[in-house]
């Protein structure tokens, strides 16, 4: 069995506010466009093909667009933690991690409502603190979904963990289960054009459709894994690819051994006596439940 998890950054305007400082007026017009045209593009893409989806969403966003982000969770769809302002937690002290991630908790549910009760989180910068683990632990997050330690096996996240010159620790197992990711599964580094810094990653679709379709394929061969991709309506919202995105939606729905879930699904999933276990003797990895 293989499940795919189709997920969506829902930056909009936080991207550029945050991470590329830039606030004239055109860069933040492609924040715009993925509120306004990209978004209602994915969402009608995955009603069609009944396909529930993860849309990892800043505050910010949601305080800008409360329209749009309600208009997911009112199709179904899991909204579920990316910062405040899309900003980077390395650096912060864990205090200062803490207020931001109880910030952004509070400023969704006043758009989405106080029974919002999220599950899941993803760094906006997919870097994390040697605190941010446990952080999460301590709110009651099941998942993150920002590292790489694997390709498409969900495992326990490690905290604690200690890096120096002289010395690498894993840390310890903890209750949050990492679904990882892979810039080879993202959107923007294939399609996005920035002038500041200057990069060029404007490939076309059809290439991008064989890079992802091979991914797919391996993880299938795998037989128990999970395929995820990290997509932005500012940029996969474009006809042409959200073209190819419904292409190769059509190949995996119709490969035999296929399924369609939400990662916090997906998580819940798996096997409960291993969510409970914090041992670091016990395997790492998730296995699905029968």
């Amino acid at each position: 069995m293989t499940t795919v998890c189709l997920t969506f950054d829902f930056d909009a305007v936080s991207l550029w506010i945050s991470t590329m400082r830039q606030i004239s007026a055109t860069p933040l017009s492609r924040g715009e466009f993925g509120a306004l045209v990209g978004l209602p593009r994915v969402l009608d893409l995955l009603t069609r093909n009944s396909i529930p989806a993860t849309f990892f969403v800043p505050s910010h966003t949601a305080g800008a667009f409360p329209t749009e982000t309600g208009r997911i969770r009112e199709l179904g769809h899991e909204i579920a933690l990316h910062g405040y302002c899309h900003e980077t937690p390395v650096g912060l002290s864990r205090a200062e991690e803490e207020r931001l991630i109880d910030r952004s908790i509070k400023k969704l549910r006043g758009v989405l409502g106080e029974d919002y009760n999220p599950v899941g989180y993803r760094s906006p910068a997919w870097d994390l603190t040697p605190d941010s683990i446990s952080i999460l632990e301590e709110r009651g997050i099941l998942y993150d979904s920002s590292m790489m330690a694997d390709d498409f096996q969900p495992y326990r996240a490690r905290k604690n963990y200690v890096a120096t010159e002289d010395d690498y620790q894993l840390g310890e197992p903890s209750n949050v289960i990492e679904v990882p990711v892979a810039w080879e599964l993202d959107d923007f580094p294939h399609f996005t054009f920035l002038n500041k810094p200057m990069y060029l990653g404007l490939r076309t679709p059809g290439e991008v459709f064989e890079l992802w379709r091979e991914e797919f394929d391996f993880c299938h061969s795998l037989g128990d894994g999970v395929f995820t991709l990290t997509m932005h309506p500012q940029v996969i919202g474009r006809g042409p690819r959200l073209n190819m995105l419904g292409r190769l939606i059509d190949y995996m729905a119709t490969t035999p051994g296929v399924v369609f879930r939400t990662v916090a699904d997906e998580v819940q999933n798996r096997s409960p006596s291993i969510l409970k276990s914090s041992s670091t003797n016990e395997p790492n990895r998730l296995p699905r439940n029968t």
